[in-house]
């Protein structure tokens, strides 16, 4: 392409120098041509003129005096020619192509200036080799001109070449650079504008795996726990029962795999209806009792009873699973859910005995990768995720001991709204 631009550039600068070079050299030449012959021609009448009055007054007309008197160039041959008297020369007379001119006098004589048509040829050749030096000149300036517009506009198509290169190989980094051509800046803006939305869409497919993975781990291992209970007894209504409880977890897994879905699209959308949170938690005592047992630890809960929520049941199931997850993992002691009621709200607290969380985490414990042991940093970030979806929150109370608290609204997002709208009326 830079070849092209400079090509055509130049294609362009050598027509117009032709087409206006040609004609200007045409019209240089007659021009210099009719000056030449006007000058010889106003020559022989002056010379007429200082003839007429020395004969008029009767002075001695030659070659000398004529020379000295009239100044003639040295290049310019003179014939005068007087009737009665022999005539005069003045230089010598040119061979080859000549420009002359006659003037008659007042007094008869004849004035006759003949001069070489090479002095002609001479300041054509002069006048030629200006006008090819100023066309040398533009068609340097026009290909320099060319190279560094080819430049400005090849370089930008190699950096936008190269940033559509990135994006194909998964490097979505937007570059924000501008090059000053409209054109090429849209360009630049549209690829900026697609790199900045792969960046999001990989950020989310990231994000959801981790969330997936990390989700589904527990879940899945009460879930083998069952399966292999189930293997190892004859009572078939032992069998039942852990088949049943093994159904249930498999609809939680398959709730918790929708609600993934659902919060990568848009983490505003919920589902929240009004729920008995008594179910909920239960449900989460029966799965995480055995794994407390087996690191030889109690969970328990205490509160009101009989209390309603609204959320998604299975949404606050995975809250409340990875709080008590949090509390097995980096706690101690038994771990207590004590329910209550503050306001409007209903709130589900998730405490133990462990030595609580350090001072420099306690800010940004809901943060991604934030954890104090060696864990995912994960579990905490999805829980408020999944809170915030139905329009709740999840916040730590207390640092030392631990205390974490679910709110959850007891009024279904309908009848809150015919209250505001009631309120403004």
């Amino acid at each position: 392409m830079r070849r092209r631009l400079i090509n055509s550039t130049l294609a362009v600068v050598l027509v117009v120098i032709a087409v206006f070079g040609v004609s200007l050299v045409i019209v240089e030449t007659r021009t210099i041509s009719t000056s030449a012959q006007d000058r010889v021609t106003s020559e022989a009448f002056r010379l007429a003129s200082i003839v007429d009055s020395r004969l008029i007054s009767d002075e001695k007309i030659d070659a000398d005096i004529l020379r000295d008197v009239a100044a003639v160039d040295t290049d310019r041959y003179v014939l005068i020619e007087i009737p009665g008297r022999a005539s005069v020369e003045i230089g010598t007379r040119p061979t080859g192509d000549v420009i002359h001119d006659t003037a008659k006098g007042e007094e008869g004589e004849k004035v006759t200036v003949e001069e070489p048509r090479t002095a002609v040829t001479r300041e054509v050749g002069r006048t030629l080799l200006i006008i090819g030096a100023v066309a040398l000149l533009a068609i340097i300036a026009a290909v320099l001109l060319a190279v560094r517009q080819a430049n400005r506009l090849t370089s930008p198509l190699t950096d936008l070449a190269e940033t559509a290169e990135r994006l194909g190989s998964g490097d979505p980094r937007p570059r924000h650079k501008r090059y000053g051509v409209t054109e090429l800046d849209r360009v630049a803006d549209v690829l900026d504008g697609s790199a900045e939305r792969i960046a999001r869409m990989l950020t989310a497919e990231r994000r959801l795996a981790a969330d997936a993975s990390h989700q589904l781990r527990t879940p899945l291992t009460a879930l083998s726990m069952r399966l292999e209970e189930i293997t190892v007894t004859e009572d078939l209504d032992t069998v039942k029962e852990e088949a049943t409880i093994a159904l249930a977890q498999v609809e939680r897994l398959t709730d918790v795999v929708q609600r993934l879905l659902t919060n990568s699209r848009d983490p505003r959308t919920g589902s929240a209806v009004s729920f008995d949170l008594d179910e909920v938690i239960k449900q989460q005592l029966e799965e995480w009792r055995p794994a407390y047992r087996s690191a030889g630890r109690a969970i328990v809960s205490s509160g009101k009873r009989h209390l309603r929520a609204v959320g998604t049941p299975g949404a606050v199931a995975q809250v409340l699973a990875a709080l008590i997850e949090n509390s097995l993992m980096h706690g101690g002691g038994t771990v207590a859910l004590r329910t209550r009621v503050t306001g409007n709200q209903t709130v589900v607290e998730v405490t133990d005995g462990g030595p609580g969380v350090p001072a420099d985490l306690g800010a940004r414990i809901f943060e991604r990768t934030i954890s104090g042991r060696n864990s995912t940093g994960i579990g905490l970030a999805v829980a408020r995720d999944l809170a915030e979806a139905d329009g709740g929150r999840l916040e730590m109370l207390q640092t030392k001991p631990p205390v974490f608290g679910l709110f959850l609204s007891r009024t279904p997002p309908q009848k809150r709204a015919q209250e505001i709208e009631e309120t403004v009326r």
